[in-house]
């Protein structure tokens, strides 16, 4: 039995392209690409993705591995995978950032701890909108859909010499402008009502000027803030949803374009 070298080239055509989209998406989209998920567990993820994905997906084309062609065609599956995954991953950062806002406002601003998952500092309210918004995403199925997209990819962008456009490019500079402004929305309430407390103490203080603001302010302006963002946690689960219906819609978009 003797196997030519467009045979071979035909096999690993078929697994390497989707392997470098599927893997550069893994090591960026949250949960899977956290820093707490070893790099070898995320590239065997992507090697059994590629394999259950790998009937479905339309014919590859036949690159010699070794040439030029295929280094521009890594390269573009790479970026496509990674902006996938930067997409699904402002779903948690819209929260993190309003999280780091209303600790500011709420004077918790100065405690941190470490989140694993990024390797770096962040305020301690943060972390539990992180911690929330991860499992209503995992409850709701997010992993999944995303997935789904990933796997929806490959027809709408196949693998060639078509890669985002332009237009793609200030898009997804746009939506990253966007994950500002909807941290913004969502933490204007608590800012709002945080706001109304810090003005009933002015208003205390020139009405009382013996009263020690500094002592009584801090304590109330914090169980203020725990308050309201006890009760922020009831609106996670159709916030988290509307936010992943909103960011698949975009992927969708961004591929078809």
């Amino acid at each position: 039995m003797e196997i030519s070298d467009a045979q071979i080239a035909s096999w690993v055509s078929h697994f390497m392209w989707p392997f470098f989209r599927i893997g550069a998406f893994l090591m960026i989209v949250p949960v899977l690409g956290a820093q707490v998920v070893p790099t070898r567990v995320r590239l065997g993820l992507a090697f059994m993705m590629t394999i259950a994905v790998s009937p479905l997906l339309p014919p590859m084309p036949v690159i010699e591995v070794t040439g030029m062609e295929s280094l521009v065609i890594i390269a573009q599956q790479v970026l496509i995978g990674l902006t996938l995954g930067y997409i699904v991953l402002t779903i948690l950062q819209v929260f993190i950032l309003a999280g780091q806002t209303i600790s500011m406002q709420m004077g918790l601003g100065f405690a941190s701890m470490v989140d694993p998952a990024n390797g770096i500092s962040v305020a301690v309210l943060s972390q539990w909108y992180q911690v929330l918004v991860t499992l209503v995403f995992l409850a709701i199925n997010g992993h999944l859909v995303v997935i789904e997209v990933m796997a929806e990819s490959f027809s709408i962008m196949p693998v060639g010499p078509v890669s985002f456009s332009r237009e793609s490019f200030m898009a997804v500079a746009e939506f990253g402008a966007w994950l500002f402004q909807a941290s913004l929305m969502l933490a204007l309430p608590a800012i709002s009502a945080l706001l109304l407390v810090n003005l009933t103490f002015g208003i205390m203080t020139r009405a009382a000027p013996q009263l020690n603001v500094f002592v009584l302010g801090f304590p109330i302006t914090m169980l203020a803030g725990l308050v309201i963002v006890w009760a922020s946690y009831w609106a996670a689960f159709p916030m988290v949803q509307e936010l992943l219906n909103e960011h698949v819609r975009f992927m969708r978009e961004l591929l078809l374009n």
